[in-house]
């Protein structure tokens, strides 16, 4: 099978998934969040939101591995105040996110990189894509082999890694 091209691989080795489950959706729950984490300086590298069958909302974030502690105890005021249910953390994940320039028109990427991750063995924690990217949360004891599963399924000129 040919494998597709893609501009690169950029990997976040070192940071922490975090999320504020299950929180009766309405307005000004991701802007109180977010709000709250920039102004203590906590940049958020990846987001995902979502409303479940009880329409209850779920945010999903990744924040620097040592900004973890601070952005738990951000939380637990918002979580009461909007009435969430739970705060849950995993302090030793990675992102691996697969980008090109024209992924808006070039439908398969997403299945393939899930694929390939799949086929390794690798479970998603959770993914979120761009219109040009594809970015999906692992444990960070299979980043390696993510990476090798990565190059295996795709064609690409250059690897990046930006490391928090």
């Amino acid at each position: 099978m040919e494998k597709a091209k893609i501009g690169g691989i950029i990997q976040f080795p070192d940071v922490a998934l975090v999320g504020m489950m299950a929180v009766p959706d309405r307005p000004g729950i991701a802007g109180a969040v977010f709000e709250a984490l920039g102004k203590r300086g906590i940049n958020v590298v990846f987001i995902i939101q979502g409303i479940d069958l009880d329409n209850n909302t779920h945010i999903v974030f990744c924040v620097a591995s040592k900004d973890l502690s601070l952005t738990l105890g951000l939380l637990d005021p918002l979580k009461e105040r909007f009435g969430g249910q739970r705060v849950i953390h995993n302090p030793r994940v990675s992102i691996l996110s697969v980008f090109g320039p024209d992924f808006k028109e070039r439908p398969g990427i997403a299945g393939m990189m899930c694929a390939a991750l799949a086929n390794a063995g690798i479970n998603i924690l959770s993914i979120s894509t761009s219109m040009s990217s594809v970015s999906c949360v692992i444990s960070r004891n299979d980043l390696a082999k993510a990476m090798d599963a990565l190059k295996g399924a795709f064609e690409f000129h250059e690897r990046w890694t930006l490391s928090r």
